[in-house]
């Protein structure tokens, strides 16, 4: 079990106790049957945005002060929304007969449960960190480069918090890393000794096979842990599920192409597009004044044009023309295309905030909507930076085996990025989503692009 399903689990158990306590007193021991309908509806939508607003990922666990300061306002936002949805749907189907003064103790009660509900499951999931649970025991066939980086990542990006690590090295694999070897912690024992007691006594959860040069590597060895029932994991497919996206730097073509992944059926797709039409329309029918009033914003700084249109590429290299609110000035690129870049001094004071708030992005659900943009999916680039880049991060082009995306998952999990390294950090997020899209992944990503809109970082 993993740290973050490990906090879902302790926020939903206190939850299921504290909650219809709250409900009851609340209402002073008088609710109804029907009551528990809402009350539901309630608990749901509060760990719905939990998860939505990032309380669950990792740099939440690592962090939890500055997590514990976000879930007053999380809390509050998802007690309002269930307000509304229950406002919408509970009274229409189990009606109750509430006085205005039980439902104002009804909400309060709900934000005061849901918030010491969510502290203390991060305080209780603290004490149990440091006592060294939710630790998967991984058994490395290797100790050189590969290793290196693969343990590297995982303490820096991996979905737990810690790992127990132990390396089994021959001199076929090649040389031991000496940053693996100088830290005490890491465990390195010969290869001499058979894998499969080695497996047994440290108790492993998983094998990952990483040596920098696997010739020489004893395979039978390796069957015999697996029939043993040990997970057995190449380098590559661990590290993809682990941390989410696909190690650019030690990419091997052989595996994509055996790997499973790049599958897109019919049904997928006509969901997917089903999909973004049914949001675009509903987010366009709520912010639609907020659009019209953030173009009257952007004419009235300097009375030049509200919308802005640049050509982009989208799935199989087909060029459209993207819209945006304009946050540069006029003629901002007239001596040719350039990465953005923080304190862009093309940027105005409209367009600033603009930015920051994402309203700038709102015209693209037009986009969306007329089939050349989904709603998920890689950002759309320019035709000028598409050609460089290809030209030097392998794989590029394959991110436009799907349509350009408003959001995405590199962009729920990078920061914007103007450079060579920002854009293989980016790709290696992206290739992950075109290898494992879903609906429900678009799904994940859609809820998951409330926290980068509320909590907005790296935004240029």
């Amino acid at each position: 079990m993993n740290a973050s399903t490990a906090l879902f689990l302790i926020d939903a158990l206190l939850v299921s106790v504290a909650w219809p306590l709250s409900v009851w007193l609340a209402t002073n021991g008088a609710a109804p049957q029907e009551a528990w309908f809402q009350a539901l509806i309630f608990a749901t939508v509060n760990q719905t945005f939990l998860y939505a607003l990032g309380l669950y990922r990792r740099e939440a666990l690592v962090d939890i002060g500055k997590t514990l300061g976000r879930i007053p306002l999380v809390v509050a936002i998802g007690v309002v929304t269930a307000s509304f949805a229950t406002a919408a749907f509970g009274w229409t189907l189990s009606p109750i007969p509430y006085t205005a003064s039980n439902l104002a103790a009804l909400f309060i009660a709900a934000v005061a449960c849901f918030t010491v509900c969510a502290m203390l499951a991060r305080l209780a999931f603290l004490m149990l960190r440091r006592h060294r649970l939710f630790r998967p025991q991984l058994l490395v066939i290797g100790a050189g480069k590969r290793a290196w980086d693969l343990t590297w990542m995982l303490r820096s990006q991996g979905r737990n918090l810690h790992y127990a690590v132990t390396f089994v090295h021959d001199d076929v694999f090649g040389a031991v890393d000496p940053r693996l070897a100088r830290d005490p912690a890491n465990r390195i024992v010969p290869a001499s000794e058979n894998l499969l007691r080695i497996a047994d006594r440290v108790r492993a959860d998983q094998i990952v096979v990483a040596p920098d040069e696997r010739r020489g590597m004893d395979l039978e060895e390796l069957i015999a842990c697996r029939t043993a029932g040990y997970p057995v994991s190449q380098y590559m497919s661990f590290l993809e599920q682990e941390v989410g996206r696909i190690d650019i730097k030690r990419l091997d073509l052989t595996w994509v192409l055996y790997s499973v992944g790049f599958d897109f059926g019919p049904v997928d797709r006509a969901l997917k597009r089903m999909l973004d039409i049914a949001v675009s329309l509903l987010i366009l029918s709520v912010f639609f004044p907020v659009l019209l009033l953030a173009m009257l914003a952007v004419w009235l700084e300097d009375r030049g044009t509200m919308l802005y249109r640049q050509e982009r590429l989208t799935k199989a290299g087909r060029r459209f023309q993207i819209l945006k609110l304009r946050t540069m000035r006029m003629n901002a690129e007239s001596q040719g295309a350039v990465w953005a870049a923080a304190s862009d001094k093309r940027i105005t004071r409209i367009g600033a905030f603009l930015r920051r708030s994402r309203l700038d992005e709102l015209p693209q659900l037009f986009n969306v909507l007329i089939g050349d943009m989904a709603l998920v999916g890689p950002r759309p680039e320019r035709p000028e930076f598409i050609a460089e880049l290809s030209k030097q991060l392998p794989l590029y082009q394959e991110r436009h085996a799907v349509k350009a995306g408003l959001t995405g998952w590199a962009q729920i999990n990078y920061p914007y990025g103007a450079s060579l390294d920002d854009a293989r950090s980016k790709l290696s997020y992206d290739l992950y989503y075109v290898k494992n899209f879903s609906i429900f992944f678009d799904l994940q990503i859609i809820m998951q692009t409330l926290r980068v809109v509320i909590w907005p970082s790296g935004v240029r």
